[in-house]
């Protein structure tokens, strides 16, 4: 399962209807090689495709490929906003390391 906190369901709605994103489309969080950790996070908004793991959550739909779904279940999905900037944070608990800008992780 992926969890949305509040305020990143807030930030994805507010984001698909500046961008106008079709209805029936949602946030994708997929897994991909690269990053000084050996993988990273791509976020984007997209149709659902056969297979893919389908979440609802506060009103923002979220979808998973069953490959990427192997590195991401349990994860929830925040959105952050610091002096070091605002974006957002995924809080993996299958990482075993992370690298120091957050945006990349081991599995």
């Amino acid at each position: 399962m992926i969890t949305v906190t509040p305020l990143a369901a807030e930030k994805i709605k507010s984001i698909q209807e500046t961008q106008s994103v079709p209805a029936d489309s949602g946030l994708r969080i997929r897994v991909v090689g690269g990053g000084c950790s050996g993988f990273q996070y791509h976020l984007a908004f997209d149709a659902p495709k056969t297979g893919d793991q389908v979440f609802e959550v506060d009103g923002v739909k979220v979808m998973v490929d069953p490959k990427s779904f192997l590195y991401l279940n349990g994860t929830e999905v925040d959105y952050v906003d610091g002096l070091m900037g605002a974006g957002f944070a995924l809080k993996n608990p299958n990482a075993r390391g992370t690298c120091g800008c957050g945006s990349s992780f081991q599995a």
